[in-house]
């Protein structure tokens, strides 16, 4: 069930296209507003991930398939496809 989750967030993020923002709730109405944290690209590998990041704080196990693998920085976490980047999300 989690991987579903993920995976239909995943999915959404990808038709939303490459927009850098943060979404933030204020008086109960979903806001969205501008993020100017550095955090990868879609298509990025793991490799360059790493080289450009460091190691990432935790990294969580691959699930479902496609297998979908998590990097948590400080400031965001990073979704794989495979070893390839499929978003990025700012930590609130």
């Amino acid at each position: 069930m989690r991987s579903v989750k993920i995976l239909a967030l995943l999915i959404g993020c990808a038709i939303a296209g490459g927009v850098a923002a943060e979404t933030v709730v204020v008086d109960g109405q979903v806001q969205v507003a501008p993020s100017s944290i550095a955090r990868p690209r879609r298509g990025t590998t793991m490799r360059v991930v790493r080289a450009k990041f460091g190691a990432p704080q935790r990294r969580f196990p691959a699930v479902g398939k496609p297998p979908i693998t998590r990097w948590d920085y400080p400031a965001f976490s990073v979704y794989f496809e495979y070893n390839r980047v499929v978003h990025s999300v700012v930590h609130g």
